[in-house]
């Protein structure tokens, strides 16, 4: 019984003394994960300045700059791991990434795609920061593209975080890919209006319109014959960003609304014709003889 009692007296001081001895190998790996922390924000703000001279896309930089961030934290964790546990060889950490890599895989499975996705929308660049875009039902301005989200902030001022992978398999519609963005305004007129007036008087009072761009020119189409109105389709073009075509859009209607009344055009409401007619004279319902006979029991 003594010799048990002795032999767990001589375990515990023996785990003791190995847990003093790690104590000066874990304080260094912490602080050497502290100092990871200040140069990886040190490195991110000189690969930022260095490639803001060199490389001219946005993306691009902003992929730089985050494998750099990435890099020099791997660096720093793998350097405290060495040091905490003297006995860890880089070698041994490699053979246990490779050990544990499937079930890396299935832990961590979104978490590589979206970082996968983010390299390729950063290099591919389908759009770019400071675009506006639509993706899976959200719309805004591109903000940021990080390892793992694509940042939207919508035109109502709130921000939206759609994982890269989403957004990469996903159809997106750049609103700012081009120079310019047309849009098309319907408006009816009345039956009695002179149509090839109307949209010369139309086309030319677009044309005069702030934010209405000249090139490409704007047009007025007839489209079709209303139940009340014919109806036209005033398009022209303006610049793509939001702001300017809804402003552009107000300048032309109030613009379009002037135009019509000093012109004595018409803007008709909705109209509906009823017709009456005599019931007495134009009776469809069986005499009651006929439903009589025509009943099967």
């Amino acid at each position: 019984m003594n010799a048990l009692i002795q032999e767990v007296k001589s375990s515990l001081l023996q785990l003791l003394g190995n847990t003093i001895e790690a104590i000066p190998a874990f304080a260094a790996a912490i602080i050497i994960l502290f100092l990871t922390r200040y140069a990886a924000n040190v490195t991110r703000r000189m690969t930022h300045v260095a490639t803001k001279r060199v490389v001219k896309s946005q993306s691009l930089r902003s992929l730089l700059v985050q494998i750099t961030h990435v890099a020099t934290w791997v660096a720093g964790v793998l350097l405290a791991c060495v040091i905490a546990f003297p006995d860890l060889r880089l070698g041994d950490i490699i053979g246990l990434l490779g050990l544990g890599s499937v079930a890396f895989g299935f832990a961590f499975q979104d978490i590589f795609k979206n970082f996968l996705a983010g390299v390729l929308l950063l290099l591919n660049e389908p759009f770019r920061l400071g675009d506006q875009i639509i993706v899976n039902g959200s719309e805004g301005t591109v903000e940021d593209i990080t390892i793992r989200s694509t940042q939207i902030r919508t035109y109502q001022g709130e921000r939206v975080l759609i994982p890269n992978a989403i957004v990469f398999t996903s159809s997106v519609q750049v609103l700012t890919a081009m120079p310019h963005r047309r849009t098309d305004l319907e408006l009816g007129v009345d039956y009695n209006t002179d149509l090839a007036s109307a949209i010369d008087l139309l086309l030319e009072t677009v044309k005069q319109v702030k934010g209405v761009l000249p090139s490409p020119s704007p047009e007025v189409d007839a489209v079709a014959f209303g139940d009340s109105a014919i109806e036209l389709v005033v398009r022209y073009w303006s610049a793509p960003q939001k702001i300017q075509v809804r402003q552009t859009r107000t300048r032309v209607i109030i613009a379009l609304k002037q135009a019509c009344d000093q012109a004595g055009i018409n803007i008709p409401y909705p109209i509906r014709m009823l017709y009456y007619y005599n019931q007495e004279q134009f009776n469809d319902h069986y005499p009651v003889e006929d439903r009589a006979d025509s009943h099967i029991d």
